[in-house]
């Protein structure tokens, strides 16, 4: 197995020192204990974290003992070796699955605690947690070990494993134990993460969250983040404010004043929000008050007091959201796209499957803010058709040329078990979506993008997977959809989007998660900036002079934001 390989199906990204030691250095703020302390790492790897704390704690001059676990071998011996010279002669090593070695109880599973329960030598035992769990979605494990999982911790669809790792951890921690966990960022504000968001709001009294954003402090391609808090006694109210920092690379146009620092870790520990300079990269650092709701696990909230007010005067503007008029959908799934999408059927002469089922398609790599790239001419062969609104799979036999293509490919798409064992046809794309939709009106937008691109097409294309798109059922909802891309393309939603949703990928790029853009704020439809949106948006459309699109632009930024009662953005800080 490749080191790739390992990573992607163990989770196993090692902590830099920089990062474990400015960790542990945090976590020394919030200890307050004055007494012997048994400190756990339950995916030690190679012991970076527990030499770290051991260095602080012998700082501070505390008396520690150190347990670490590791479910491979040769990277415990390495932890051992390295802690035995560091002068940590308290330490104790396990060989095996820490997820495996916890006990829970049904109790413990509703998020209860029970106090009468006997603790033994890995529930209820630790002072200080200090961890870097795997990164690794359950299913990549395996079928078996991920429902074993999933039994276990109460887990329901597609999560990381860092989520049975904080459950296991809570139940290893004593009350008012610390807590200082290093994880992907995804949770703060998926709707994924609800769960896990409500679980720690419920069982932590939590005291800060850092989200590292994109500052690339890992090999590995996971945006991580700090959580650190106190587990709470039972039935204790979480009555403190938390604060969070976060800190992306990422400036959105910024080209104001910056101050300079040594590293991310320099500016990580100045006081405030501000633009940085370190080395030859440039940041942007917020810090606040943690806002969340522990009861509904909604997505929670780190904005500046500034950043909150500029927020509360759109959602107070506004007389609803997308999704109160739409369902945000996704695209066709084929799972075997070279087999189904080309931009290149004509190259295959006589061969060519039938006109009839290739269909002009709208994907991320032809959809612009305002219209699709001729450049790239996307179709799919797509096996569906429209009976009076039911949805039918062609008769394959009456398309000869589609069969024999489909045949020659037969292999791979008689390799997708999952389509036969549906009882479907092995041809078949795998998610076809509603045939009767695609000749409506709607708007398409892809998943993954660094500016907004939201594109309405009349024309009936297929909008592909890694699109999302709104339709409109009839005449009604064109001018609705129309608002709604004047909205969603401006600056100021983009604006809104990072701020409330922050979750921005690596150099810049968003997520148009469904239940992002269902949360966009929509101002009055009858409004005069209502209407001039709306008009806007629809010159937009068909303009194609470059000057003319820009002066387009800039009145749209204007009657956006004079519908919400801000100031105009015309660039992103």
């Amino acid at each position: 197995m490749t080191v790739k390989e390992h990573i992607k199906h163990t989770g196993a990204t090692f902590t830099p020192i920089e990062l474990a030691e400015y960790l542990a250095k945090k976590l020394i703020n919030h200890i307050g204990f004055e007494k012997s302390l048994e400190v756990l790492d339950p995916a030690c790897g190679e012991g970076e974290l527990l030499l770290s704390i051991s260095k602080a704690l012998r700082e501070h001059k505390y008396e520690f003992s150190l347990t670490g676990y590791d479910s491979n071998n040769e990277y415990l011996a390495v932890a051992k070796k390295r802690l035995d010279s560091s002068g940590a002669t308290q330490s104790n090593f396990v060989l095996g699955d820490f997820l495996e070695a916890v006990d829970l109880s049904k109790n413990q599973l509703l998020l209860n605690f029970d106090t009468s329960k006997k603790t033994d030598s890995v529930n209820g035992f630790a002072d200080l947690i200090i961890a870097n769990p795997p990164y690794v979605r359950t299913q990549i494990l395996g079928t078996e070990k991920a429902q074993k999982l999933a039994k276990k911790f109460g887990l329901k669809g597609r999560v990381d494993l860092y989520y049975p790792f904080l459950i296991a951890m809570t139940e290893s921690l004593k009350e008012d134990g610390i807590l200082g966990v290093i994880t992907s960022n995804r949770y703060l504000s998926t709707k994924g993460g609800e769960s896990i968001r409500k679980y720690l709001a419920a069982n932590y009294e939590i005291i800060e969250i850092i989200d590292l954003g994109d500052t690339k402090l890992f090999d590995a391609a996971v945006l991580p983040a700090i959580f650190i808090g106190r587990k709470r006694k039972a039935k204790e109210c979480n009555l403190k404010e938390s604060r969070f920092i976060k800190i992306y690379e990422e400036l959105n146009g910024y080209e104001g004043k910056l101050q300079t620092a040594n590293s991310v870790f320099d500016i990580l520990d100045q006081e405030g929000s501000g633009y940085f300079l370190a080395g030859d990269k440039k940041y942007k650092k917020t810090e606040g008050v943690l806002k969340y709701n522990e009861r509904t696990g909604t997505p929670w909230v780190m904005l500046s007091k500034r950043e909150t007010d500029w927020v509360n005067i759109i959602d107070k503007n506004a007389t609803c959201v997308v999704g109160d008029l739409f369902k945000v959908r996704v695209g066709i799934k084929t799972t075997a796209d070279k087999v189904f999408i080309s931009d290149k059927w004509e190259d295959l002469g006589d061969s060519k499957p039938e006109n009839e089922l290739l269909r002009d398609l709208i994907s991320q790599e032809n959809i612009g803010l305002w219209g699709i790239s001729d450049n790239i001419n996307l179709r799919v062969l797509y096996t569906h058709y429209d009976n009076d609104g039911k949805k039918e799979t062609i008769d394959i036999d009456k398309y000869p040329k589609a069969k024999e293509y489909f045949l020659s490919h037969q292999k791979q798409l008689k390799g997708r078990k999952y389509v036969i064992n549906a009882g479907r046809n092995w041809f078949e794309i795998w998610v076809p979506q509603k045939p009767n939709l695609w000749s409506k009106p709607k708007l398409v937008f892809p998943d993954i993008s660094a500016t907004p691109r939201f594109y309405f097409d009349t024309k009936g294309k297929i909008v592909n997977g890694n699109c999302y798109w709104i339709v409109g059922n009839n005449e009604d909802d064109i001018e609705k959809l129309l608002l709604i891309q004047g909205v969603a393309n401006s600056k100021l939603m983009t604006k809104y989007h990072d701020l409330v949703f922050n979750n921005k990928l690596y150099s810049g790029r968003r997520r148009y998660f469904t239940q992002y853009v269902e949360r966009y704020p929509l101002p009055e439809i009858n409004s005069k900036e209502g209407k001039t949106i709306i008009q806007t948006v629809k010159k937009l459309n068909k303009e194609t002079d470059k000057d003319a699109v820009g002066r387009l632009v800039d009145l749209l930024e204007i009657s956006v934001a004079k519908a919400f009662g801000v100031s105009p953005v015309f660039n992103l800080d």
